[in-house]
């Protein structure tokens, strides 16, 4: 190995040594072709693409990503996706309305989920779902 990169095997053996999850998941980075008329044509479509992917359990997260201020949005997302592998993935990502139109690029990159956390809270007397 060089001295400024490691192989992935090298990553995923070492996580799953010291006992992290060690979950594969593909980020999609996507960005705008330059046309933000298009992106706001393509988006209804684009939602739907992405709550069917939530709904069959190949989403696990997504959402605009701001700009560094936090105060504009350039057309740009990231997407978080379950997949059996990188081609796969990129399959998933190019069928997206936004990518198959053209109103937006995308790349999509291998990424190990190891740490964190999530809690939710359910309220039995009312039904309401908390995700803090």
């Amino acid at each position: 190995m060089s001295n400024d990169t490691l192989t992935k095997d090298f990553i995923v053996g070492v996580c799953k040594e010291k006992g992290f999850l060690a979950k594969q998941m593909y980020v999609v980075s996507t960005t705008s072709a330059g046309d933000m008329d298009k992106i706001l044509e393509n988006l209804e479509e684009h939602l739907a693409y992405q709550v069917e992917l939530e709904r069959r359990g190949i989403m696990f997260s997504a959402g605009p990503v701001f700009s560094e201020d936090g105060q504009s949005w350039h057309g740009e997302g990231m997407v978080v996706i379950r997949a059996d592998s990188l081609d796969e993935a990129r399959d998933i990502a190019g069928a997206d309305p936004m990518h198959r139109s053209g109103a937006r690029n995308f790349t999509v990159r291998p990424w190990l989920m190891n740490e964190g956390s999530i809690q939710i809270r359910v309220n039995y007397s009312d039904g309401s779902v908390e995700v803090v």
